[in-house]
C-alpha cells in the first residue's frame, strides 16, 4: 500500500494514486462494515430504544411539543393524538432484511466522521499548506453539519412524519395497519437524508469556489427555497404555526447561513485576486 508523498516527498504516478484511492475505499468500507456489525449485534438497543421509539406517544419529541403547547397556553394542541401504531411484517424474511438494512444505515452514520477523515487523508498530500488548513477545517465542519442533520432528522422530522402519516385517515372506517418496512424506510431515510441535506453550506462553499454559484443567485432564489421549506413543514406537522416553525426555521437558517458563507468565500477570492502579483508580459 502506497502512502502518497508522506515518506518520500515525491510526486506519485497515476497508478500509485489509483492504488492509494483503492485502499482508501477499502478502509472506509471496513469501517462501515465494523459499525454495521456492531449495530447488528446491538439489535435490542438499535430497534427498541432508537428506531421504534418514535412510534410511541412517550417519545421525547412528542413530550417536548406537548409541554411547549401547555406553556404557550395551547392546551393539548401540540400533543400527539391517536398515535397507536401497530407494525406488522408480511414477508417471511422481512424482519431479517430490515435488520440488515437498518444496521447498514446505522453503520454509515456511525462511520461517517471516519470516512471524511479518510477523504482528508487522501487529498491532503496534494494540497499547499494554506489549502491543507482550510481543507482540515472543512472536514470538521462537514462532520458537525452531518451529525446536526442526523439529530434534526431523527428528533424532529422523523417523529413528526410518523405522527402525521401514521394517524392520517381518509375515513374513520379505514384503520392503519403499517407494514414494518414502510415505517423503517420512513425513519431511516428521513434521518440519513437530512444529515446529507445539512451538508448544503459545504456544497455551497465548494460551488462558490468553482464559480458555479454565488450569494447573488442564492438570494435570488431565496423565496423559492423558503416556499419549498414551508411546504415541507406544512406537510409533516400539525396545522399550527409553532410546529411548522420548528421544522422550517432551522432549514431557513441553514439556507441563510449558506448565503453568508458564499459571500465570505467570494470576498476572500477577490482579496486574493487583488493582492496576487500581475504576471509580467
Amino acid at each position: 500500500m502506497q502512502d502518497p508523498q508522506r515518506a518520500e516527498g515525491r510526486e506519485m504516478t497515476f497508478l500509485e494514486h489509483l492504488e492509494e484511492l483503492r485502499w482508501t475505499i477499502v478502509r472506509c468500507a471496513i469501517a462501515i462494515g465494523v459499525m454495521m456489525v456492531g449495530a447488528f449485534v446491538a439489535k435490542d438497543l438499535l430497534f427498541d430504544r432508537v428506531i421504534l421509539a418514535p412510534k410511541e406517544a412517550s417519545f421525547i419529541t412528542y413530550r417536548a411539543f406537548c409541554k411547549l403547547g401547555h406553556q404557550l397556553g395551547m392546551g393539548d394542541a401540540l400533543c400527539p393524538k391517536g398515535l397507536d401504531l401497530q407494525l406488522q411484517n408480511i414477508n417471511i424474511s422481512g424482519q431479517f432484511s430490515t435488520h440488515l438494512m437498518v444496521s447498514l444505515v446505522a453503520g454509515i452514520i456511525a462511520a461517517f466522521p471516519y470516512v471524511l477523515w479518510e477523504i482528508w487523508r487522501f487529498i491532503a498530500p496534494g494540497l499547499k499548506s494554506s489549502e491543507r488548513q482550510a481543507a482540515r477545517g472543512m472536514i470538521a465542519f462537514a462532520t458537525v453539519l452531518f451529525l446536526l442533520g442526523v439529530a434534526f432528522g431523527y428528533f424532529v422530522l422523523a417523529p413528526l412524519g410518523v405522527q402525521f402519516f401514521g394517524t392520517y385517515q381518509v375515513s374513520s372506517t379505514v384503520r392503519n395497519a403499517v407494514a414494518l418496512d414502510s415505517y423503517i424506510g420512513l425513519v431511516t431515510s428521513v434521518t440519513l437524508w437530512t444529515g446529507l441535506v445539512f451538508e448544503m453550506p459545504l456544497v455551497v462553499v465548494i460551488l462558490t469556489r468553482m464559480g458555479v454559484l454565488g450569494p447573488a443567485s442564492l438570494r435570488a432564489y431565496r423565496r423559492h427555497a423558503f416556499v419549498a421549506i414551508l411546504l415541507v413543514g406544512a406537510i409533516l406537522t400539525p396545522p399550527d404555526i409553532i410546529s411548522q416553525l420548528v421544522v422550517a426555521g432551522p432549514l431557513m437558517l441553514l439556507y441563510e447561513f449558506s448565503i453568508l458563507l458564499s459571500a465570505r468565500v467570494v470576498r476572500r477570492m477577490e482579496a486574493v485576486r487583488i493582492h496576487s502579483p500581475t504576471p509580467s508580459v
